[in-house]
């Protein structure tokens, strides 16, 4: 055989080879083709698994179910309960659109299965009015316009009501002096910090920490 580079007898080239391998492979299969013989067969996709009963108490009503175990809390949402108001942005947990409340605490609804909400008081961005009438921080975003495009306000407005509730509670955050303490007065850096987790493509950041720094210090 020669070399394709040097015209040298004897010499395998790259090409030779993988004709050769190319040849045998084909004849390999043929041979157990005609010979009955089982060739194991490509992957297949994972069977879904049987769907079970869920039941959901979402912003104050209760709805049965059935879902396969897999479906994240934000699928169930959006495409069973028909609330499009929460988000799917990123479908990694990174962004923060999907935020939803979970027994007054925030939450990303795409990293979590609907199934271990069960019993769970769940409140979406649908849920926050009350009989129609904006909470005073949904004003507050109106206001400061703390928003442009809006794709990302239905999870940074859930996660600002977590926030105020954390805040009057005492609990600390990373940027907290003393953890041993109630946390101080609501500076920008507590703020940005606590909202840390929600992003915005149209970086109206300075005005969503204004709006809630705003109704943070009203009187309650």
């Amino acid at each position: 055989m020669n070399d394709e580079s040097t015209g040298k007898p004897g010499c395998v080239t790259r090409r030779g080879f993988l004709q050769s391998a190319l040849a045998v492979a084909a004849t390999s299969n043929t041979v157990a083709a005609a010979a009955g013989a089982d060739i194991p067969a490509g992957p297949s996709a994972e069977p879904a698994a049987p769907a079970v009963p869920v039941r959901l108490s979402v912003n104050g009503q209760s709805h049965s179910l059935v879902l396969e175990p897999r479906v994240t809390l934000l699928d169930a949402l959006r495409e069973s309960l028909g609330l499009m108001g929460t988000k799917k942005g990123c479908d990694r947990g990174q962004c923060g659109a999907c935020t939803v409340l979970a027994n007054g605490r925030r939450i990303n609804s795409c990293l979590s299965l609907a199934v271990m909400h069960e019993g769970d008081d769940i409140v979406t961005v649908e849920g926050l009015a009350y009989h129609g009438e904006l909470t005073p921080l949904q004003a507050a975003f109106i206001e400061h316009d703390a928003f442009q495009c809006g794709y990302c306000t239905p999870g940074q407005l859930c996660s600002a009501t977590a926030l105020l509730a954390e805040v009057h509670a005492g609990d600390a955050s990373a940027v907290s002096p003393d953890v041993r303490k109630a946390a101080p007065a609501w500076s920008d850096d507590e703020i940005r910090e606590r909202m840390s987790g929600n992003l915005c493509r149209c970086g109206a950041y300075p005005n969503i920490v204004a709006a809630v720094r705003s109704v943070a210090l009203k009187p309650a």
